[in-house]
């Protein structure tokens, strides 16, 4: 027997075969040939339902016939959803449906993430990873409960940003030689801001706080924008952060940028020397914002979203509003934004070990 499921699939030779009736209970032999076959016909469907449940999502061909719903591991307002708001609005376009787009932050993306990984894998949920989601947080936090290599879909890297260290104007150090001797006088008298426990700029500040022998306090926040709103109003003197999110208040004179985490300086601040220059290449590692959907992505969505993202990359008006808030386009297959990932992460997994880095609580030791 071949069956057609509504998934696409085809179920061949489903037999099952009907329980014999008790002696003492016998119908008359037309009766029980009806009987036969009524059960017989319910145990067919029935199985025939319960592998259609139990079998991957499959493609319909016309993907997608509504609307996507994008999860954003952080606060609005930070370089994570600059980068989402830019690219969105076109590739609704190239898709033909709208995407909704819904911030989830906490545990420094991990909130986010995790929502992503149990949502189905239809293509109707998808999420922007980052270093902090699929690198420094994995590397860090070994209660996590999920590997990003495994429990993700990798389909394409849209953007990498610098990371900047900054001050409030009234910290006392005009450049990151003042900063540290500045640490190095009064330690643990300062705090530093970041996205989020175990997210990149946690690391990356606990790396140098371990290269330097300095001491600074941690304070996390649920993405940029809480993070940056506390620095400005001074309640807390330092952050690191990605680049697009600061750039205003860098350009402003509201924060003052003392180093930044790039290949080389940058146009908008050429004065202000690059992690690997001041002899702290550990720290010298930019952040990149990918699109990624749950394990199990059907490879036809996958190369659906990837072709629709990297003709949106295509776009002046992206690329310029991109390039403008500090991000280089990255774009690329689906195999290469796995390959950057899984770079990352033995990349932090490395200077964890070497340092001998601990998370408990939120708290790198």
């Amino acid at each position: 027997m071949t069956a057609k499921l509504g998934l696409g699939q085809t179920i061949r030779s489903v037999t099952v075969s009907a329980p014999r009736p008790a002696a003492s209970r016998q119908a008359p032999q037309g009766g029980m040939r009806k009987l036969g076959a009524a059960l017989r016909f319910l145990m067919s469907l029935a199985a025939l339902v319960g592998l259609a449940l139990a079998s991957p999502v499959a493609f319909s061909g016309t993907y997608p016939e509504r609307g996507i719903t994008l999860i954003l591991p952080f606060a609005a307002g930070g370089t994570t959803d600059i980068v989402a708001t830019t690219v969105a609005p076109l590739l609704e376009k190239e898709l033909g449906q709208k995407i909704k787009i819904v911030s989830r932050s906490g545990q420094g993306g991990v909130t986010g993430t995790l929502e992503l990984i149990k949502a189905p894998s239809d293509g109707y949920t998808l999420g922007m990873a980052t270093v902090s989601t699929t690198g420094t947080n994995p590397a860090i936090n070994k209660a996590l409960r999920y590997n990003p290599l495994v429990d993700l879909t990798p389909i394409i890297n849209i953007a990498a940003t610098p990371n900047v260290l900054a001050v409030h104007p009234l910290f006392k150090a005009e450049n990151f030689k003042q900063f540290l001797e500045e640490l190095q006088r009064k330690p643990g008298k300062y705090s530093y801001a970041s996205t989020g426990s175990g997210g990149i700029a946690h690391l990356q500040m606990e790396i140098l706080k371990s290269v330097t022998k300095t001491n600074i306090v941690h304070i996390a926040f649920r993405g940029a924008s809480p993070a940056i709103g506390d620095v400005l109003n001074g309640q807390v003197m330092v952050l690191l952060d990605n680049l697009p999110s600061s750039m205003a208040h860098l350009k402003s004179g509201r924060l003052r940028p003392l180093a930044v985490a790039a290949p080389k300086r940058l146009a908008d601040f050429p004065d202000v020397p690059t992690f690997k220059e001041l002899g702290l290449e550990s720290v010298n590692r930019s952040a990149y914002y990918g699109l990624v959907g749950p394990k199990g992505l059907p490879k036809e969505v996958v190369r659906r979203l990837n072709a629709a993202v990297t003709e949106v990359l295509k776009h002046p008006d992206v690329r310029k509003k991109l390039q403008a808030h500090g991000a280089f386009i990255l774009g690329g297959s689906p195999e290469d934004f796995h390959r950057q990932i899984a770079d990352e992460l033995a990349y932090y997994q490395r200077e964890v070990d070497l340092l001998g880095l601990k998370f408990e609580d939120g708290v790198i030791n």
